[in-house]
C-alpha cells in the first residue's frame, strides 16, 4: 500500500477492508526518511500544553505527505488532549494548518468543536519557540463510603445504582432515546426520575457520580452526542448545567461529579485490577475512552479517541457528524460491525436502529455464522493495529475492552485477533501492553458503581 509516495505494508491486513492502512504504521514508514525538525503544541485549559517534537521531510517532493503527516498528528493531539491553540514552528506547516484549520476550512468541524467547549476562538500560531508540555492530572474516585448514586447515561439506555458503603443495593436500566430527542427537557426528565429511583432504597443521598458520554469540564456539558438533536441555542441554556441542576434540584447541596464515561470505565478498570496505567475503551454506540495513569488520577484529557484517525486510507469511511475519514468511531463502535456486515454477505434492514443492527449480527454469531465471525476477526485485525498505536500515545500497561460490540462470543473473538496482531506484527508492544476483557470483578464494580464512588464526601 502507498500513499503520498509513503509505502505500508501489513502482515495482517482485514479480509473486508483490505485497503486498511494502520496510522501508526503509516507514521513509522513517513518517519524512516524524515530529517527536518518540526515542533508542534497544543494549549488547553489553564495554561496545560501538550508538546510533540517530530520530524518531516521538507522537500517539494513530500510536502503533501509532510502536511497530511502533520495535520494528522495535531487532530491526535487535539482530540486526544484536547484544545483552542495550536503553536508550531515551521512556516510550512504553519501555512498548511491556519488553512486546514481555519473557519470553512478542511478541519472546519474540529476548529468549532474545540473553540465552543474550551469557549475561546481556536487559532494557529507561528512560533520561534513551541511551548513545552505541562499537564495537571487529578485523583478522582474510589470513595466507597456513604450513600451513592451512580448514573450512567448512555445513547441507547441509562443506568442507576444505589450505593451504600460500596455495596450495590439496587440498580436498574431503562432504554431512552437521548440522541433524536430534540427536548432538553426530556433529558433532563430521564435524568432525574433515574436519580430518584436509586435514592428510593436509601435512607439518603451523600453523593452523585454521573458518568456520561461527551466533553465535561467543571461538571459542565461542553458537548455530548446524547444532545445532539437539542437546538444549539438551547445548549447554553438548558444542556451545559443539565447533570448539575437536576442533581441540586433532587437534592439539595451534595457533592457531585460528572466526568466521561469512557474515563469512568478505566476507573472501574483500575478499581477492579488494582492497577493503574489503564486505558479504557467502550465499544457501544460510539468509542468510549478514557485513561487512568501510572499514579491512578485522570488526566483531564478529552480522550475522545472516536475522532482521532486510526486509517489513513484515501478512501476510509466517513464519520457521518465530524464530516473526516478513518476515525476511530467507524472501526471500534457498532458503526463497524454496521459497516462490515454487508461485506461479509449479511444484509441489515434500513429499518433498524443501529442497536438492533448489532443484535442481529450478534444472534448470528452466537450460531456460529461464519459471515458474522468475519466481522469480528475484521475489527480484531483493526483494534491488533490500533492498540498499538494508543500504546503509542499513551504508553498503558492495561487495556480494558467494553460495550456491547465486546459482548458474546463476538468480544472473545476481538480480542483474540487483537492479541494475535499484536504479537505477530508489534512483539514490542505485545510485551508490555495487556488488553483485556471484563471480568466478574469488573462486573460487580460496574459503570456507575464506578461512577458512585467519584466525589469525596465533604468533611
Amino acid at each position: 500500500m502507498n500513499r503520498f509516495g509513503i509505502n505500508v505494508e501489513l502482515k495482517n491486513v482485514p479480509s473486508l477492508d483490505p485497503e486498511f492502512m494502520p496510522m501508526l504504521r503509516f507514521n513509522r514508514a513517513f518517519l524512516e526518511g524524515a530529517e527536518k525538525p518540526v515542533s508542534v503544541a497544543v494549549e488547553r485549559a489553564d495554561g496545560q500544553m501538550a508538546t510533540c517534537h517530530t520530524l518531516i521531510h521538507g522537500t517539494a517532493e513530500m510536502a503533501e505527505a509532510d502536511c497530511y503527516y502533520i495535520e494528522r498528528l495535531v487532530k491526535t493531539i487535539l482530540w486526544m488532549k484536547g484544545g483552542f491553540r495550536v503553536y508550531v514552528d515551521d512556516r510550512a506547516m504553519y501555512d498548511h494548518l491556519s488553512a486546514a484549520y481555519a473557519a470553512g476550512g478542511q478541519q472546519d468541524f474540529d476548529q468549532d468543536f474545540m473553540g465552543n467547549i474550551f469557549e475561546h476562538a481556536f487559532e494557529v500560531v507561528l512560533t520561534d519557540a513551541v511551548p513545552e508540555t505541562k499537564d495537571s492530572p487529578k485523583a478522582m474516585g474510589g470513595h466507597l463510603e456513604g450513600c451513592r448514586i451512580g448514573f450512567d447515561a448512555g445513547g441507547s439506555d441509562r443506568k442507576v445504582s444505589a450505593v451504600v458503603d460500596g455495596e450495590t443495593v439496587y440498580s436498574e436500566e431503562v432504554v431512552w432515546f437521548p440522541k433524536v430527542t430534540a427536548d432538553p427537557d426530556y433529558h433532563y426528565d430521564g435524568i432525574v426520575a433515574a436519580l430518584k429511583s436509586a435514592a428510593a432504597h436509601m435512607p439518603r443521598v451523600d453523593a452523585v457520580g454521573v458518568s456520561s458520554a461527551g466533553v465535561y469540564i467543571n461538571n459542565r456539558t461542553m458537548s455530548a452526542s446524547l444532545f445532539l438533536a437539542v437546538p444549539r441555542e438551547l445548549q447554553e441554556q438548558k444542556v451545559r448545567d443539565i447533570y448539575i441542576r437536576a442533581i441540586t434540584d433532587t437534592f439539595g447541596d451534595v457533592p457531585y461529579s460528572v466526568i466521561n464515561d469512557g474515563d469512568v470505565s478505566a476507573l472501574a478498570g483500575a478499581m477492579s485490577l488494582d492497577d493503574t496505567s489503564v486505558l479504557g475503551i467502550a465499544m457501544g454506540t460510539s468509542e468510549a475512552v478514557g485513561f487512568v495513569d501510572e499514579q491512578g488520577r485522570v488526566t483531564g484529557w478529552l480522550n475522545e479517541l472516536a475522532f482521532v484517525p486510526v486509517d489513513a486510507a484515501p478512501d476510509a469511511m466517513r464519520d457521518e457528524w465530524s464530516g473526516d475519514i478513518g476515525c476511530g468511531v467507524k472501526y471500534f463502535s457498532q458503526d463497524s460491525v454496521i459497516k462490515l456486515a454487508p461485506r461479509a454477505g449479511i444484509e441489515l434492514e434500513e429499518s433498524l436502529s443501529p442497536a438492533e443492527k448489532l443484535k442481529v449480527v450478534q444472534k448470528l454469531m452466537a450460531e456460529d455464522d461464519p459471515r458474522a465471525a468475519a466481522i469480528y476477526e475484521n475489527i480484531g485485525i483493526y483494534l491488533g493495529h490500533t492498540l498499538a498505536y494508543y500504546f503509542d500515545l499513551y504508553g498503558c500497561r492495561n487495556v480494558l475492552l467494553l460495550g456491547r460490540v465486546m459482548s458474546g462470543k463476538g468480544g472473545d473473538l476481538i480480542l483474540e485477533k487483537a492479541k494475535a496482531v499484536l504479537a505477530d506484527e508489534y512483539p514490542d508492544v505485545a510485551e508490555k501492553l495487556t488488553p483485556a476483557l471484563p471480568d466478574e470483578k469488573f462486573r460487580r464494580v460496574g459503570q456507575s458503581m464506578a461512577a458512585a464512588s467519584l466525589p469525596e464526601l465533604k468533611k
